[in-house]
């Protein structure tokens, strides 16, 4: 299972011209699922998002999580992260999940990513989306739990 988080001022979802949701400060996590990931893994990597260390202190030092801060999560499916570019120049989905399991797992992160406390808002598993954020930093951070 892969996360890309971004720390972000500001987040936003909307599809078929519609607003979906939407975050203040806290991290924008675009999930990448797997087709050997399982609740287990999932598990792993809510803990390791909600802990890992992308804010700054009082020193200005990148030591605070989310968690910390008491910051928002937009969690955004995203398929693609799942993908071999390893050969050639078309992707190959053979490493992502199948839909079913992609969804249920997506679901399960979300659920248990708002079970510690967080305020967590999530894009749409399946949807054509539209994301707006404003990256601080630029910070970004590349997880994978396996």
């Amino acid at each position: 299972m892969i996360a890309l988080l971004q720390r972000v001022s500001q987040a936003s979802i909307s599809t078929e011209n519609k607003d979906v949701t939407k975050i203040d400060n806290g991290l924008a996590i675009y999930i990448g699922i797997q087709k050997e990931d399982t609740e287990i893994i999932a598990d792993l990597l809510v803990k390791k998002m909600a802990r890992y260390r992308v804010f700054p202190d009082n020193q200005n030092k990148i030591n605070l999580s989310v968690l910390d801060i008491k910051g928002e999560i937009l969690l955004i499916p995203q398929v693609t992260l799942a993908i071999d570019t390893s050969k050639g120049l078309r992707p190959s989905f053979s490493d992502a999940a199948k839909p079913e399991l992609g969804n249920a797992l997506f679901d399960y992160v979300v659920k248990n990513t708002k079970k510690l406390g967080i305020k967590v808002e999530s894009g749409i598993f399946g949807a054509d989306m539209q994301i707006m954020l404003v990256n601080e930093g630029p910070i970004t951070f590349w997880l994978e739990c396996s």
